[in-house]
């Protein structure tokens, strides 16, 4: 398995990776560097240009793959449109990662994480996220590539969570009994409050008077930021392998997406309730995307502009819905 992940990574140039991890890079470097050297809470009007921004390099880098696939410069592995391929899972991940900014609100809340402490956390956990989807999205092409039928896999799992996602009672995560929270409570010196920006300092203990290092709630909360990550990976990485199979186009479409979930979450952190029906939009397309492997194994290839123009139109459609819907309700109007 080690062998064919390797052979799987090194699918495309070199050349190829190193450009996109220097546009990664570079980002964050401008990002952390440049606009957030200091602790300071996101204004709304910032977050949005700065979403604008992110949003703006993602489309610039489809453009590209797109206009390097009309040249016959790139190719896929499994024969796919790498433009079409890429906008249809960079939309796919960016709605997704809106539904995670819920969850994100709920666990700064529960630690009681100000605002202006929130963007470091945040930062750490997207530099998390590069790796850990980097192995998940490895492994899963590598998967692939050994057993097609996982595709098969997946496709049920879209359907099932998409179902699931539709008729299932909508319930608030319950971070004090999140698994990692009562782990590290129980084996862990965790302390009882915030100190800045720090994840760990070093405290006295009660009992014997020693100098030891505990952690600090923004590291617990960012701690189970990363594991409601690994959950949602579990939705959002099979969705965008039954889109494509090509590792490249797989990886840059997530990252692209998550990259500007810093800014999207102070953006969206305070009207996350105006996208009440979102999740519905994105059951169906989990759905449509789940039957879509299985047409395409029985009947052949859905044309991917199909594919792009059918995910843009539900997912447009349920942004549009709920905008409207909790506009209305809440004017009073009957």
């Amino acid at each position: 398995m080690i062998d064919l992940l390797f052979i799987v990574w090194l699918s495309k140039p070199l050349w190829m990776w190193g450009g996109f991890i220097a546009i990664v890079l570079v980002l964050l470097a401008f990002d952390l560097g440049i606009l957030h050297r200091h602790n300071r809470a996101l204004g709304l009007l910032e977050s949005l240009v700065l979403s604008a921004f992110y949003i703006a390099i993602a489309m610039a880098f489809g453009a590209l793959i797109w206009w390097a696939y009309g040249r016959g410069l790139i190719t896929t592995s499994d024969g796919t449109h790498a433009g079409m391929a890429f906008f249809t899972g960079y939309f796919l991940e960016k709605m997704l990662s809106v539904d995670n900014v819920f969850v994100i609100s709920l666990i700064f809340g529960y630690f009681a994480i100000p605002r202006k402490y929130q963007y470091r956390a945040l930062l750490w956990g997207i530099l998390a996220v590069i790796v850990l989807r980097g192995l998940m999205i490895g492994f899963g092409a590598a998967l692939v590539q050994r057993h097609d039928w996982v595709l098969l896999v997946f496709g049920a799992f879209l359907v099932f969570t998409g179902l699931r996602m539709l008729i299932a009672e909508e319930r608030e995560p319950d971070i004090a009994q999140n698994p990692v929270v009562r782990f590290m409570k129980r084996y862990m010196r965790v302390s009882d409050r915030l100190h800045g920006e720090k994840f760990f300092v070093r405290e006295r203990d009660a009992r014997s008077g020693r100098m030891v290092i505990v952690a600090t709630p923004l590291f617990l909360a960012l701690a189970v930021i990363n594991l409601a990550d690994l959950i949602f990976a579990v939705d959002s990485v099979p969705a965008i392998f039954a889109i494509t199979t090509d590792t490249y186009i797989v990886y840059t479409a997530n990252i692209m997406a998550i990259l500007g979930l810093r800014a999207l979450y102070f953006a969206l952190a305070a009207m996350v309730h105006r996208f009440l029906y979102l999740q519905y939009a994105l059951a169906l397309v989990l759905v449509f995307i789940g039957a879509k492997v299985f047409w395409t194994h029985i009947y052949g290839k859905v044309d991917p502009a199909i594919s792009l123009g059918v995910t843009l139109t539900i997912l447009a459609g349920g942004v549009g819905f709920s905008l409207w819907k909790t506009a209305r309700d809440s004017s009073g109007a009957p």
